[in-house]
């Protein structure tokens, strides 16, 4: 009996025991990766963000166009920072003055992110503080016959701490932020664009 099993048994060395790797005409099973979800505080980041480009360009565009109506601040800016924008805006038109050129964004850093939402009613909103770098090197004020009103020792860059709220987080977390305070910050300049 051992005889026969010892005729079953291989030394490897027999070609026909050998396994010969066998091509599969499978694919391997995909995998898929799913992006991992934003926190609701990178969503309010983005979002604020994306308001703060359309404020600067929302308020250059009145500045550089008398005749359309101060309304559409109130798309971009709320309470303290509206009221400012619209005073400031409001001067100028009644001086015969108007901007020429674009405020360009060098730089936005968001600072802090609070979604507390517990009192509307008091304030108590979710807000985000952004320090932006801007660059008015192309912007111009000039008067009815077209000359500068600009001081020639107006900075080109500076920075300003923005305040971002959302008065109606609950019902719009994407699109109700404006901005609502602002404040120039006493830092290193940035570099122009």
């Amino acid at each position: 009996m051992a005889i026969a099993m010892g005729g079953c048994a291989s030394d490897g060395n027999d070609p026909e025991a050998t396994p010969t790797p066998t091509s599969s005409s499978s694919s391997p099973a995909p995998t898929t990766t799913s992006p991992t979800p934003q926190s609701d505080s990178d969503i309010a980041s983005e979002a604020a963000s994306a308001l703060v480009a359309k404020y600067y360009a929302t308020v250059d565009r009145l500045g550089q166009q008398p005749s359309e109506s101060l309304g559409a601040l109130s798309t971009v800016a709320t309470g303290v920072q509206l009221s400012a924008q619209q005073t400031a805006l409001k001067s100028q038109r009644e001086a015969n003055q108007k901007q020429v050129g674009d405020t360009k964004i060098t730089k936005l850093d968001v600072q802090s992110v609070n979604l507390d939402n517990s009192d509307p009613k008091a304030g108590k909103v979710p807000t985000v503080q952004i320090d932006v770098c801007w660059d008015v090197s192309q912007v111009d004020v000039v008067d009815a016959t077209g000359k500068s009103i600009v001081s020639s020792s107006r900075p080109d860059t500076g920075w300003t701490r923005l305040t971002v709220a959302n008065y109606h987080y609950a019902a719009n977390p994407t699109g109700g932020w404006r901005v609502a305070t602002g404040q120039d910050l006493k830092k290193d300049p940035c570099d122009a664009s």
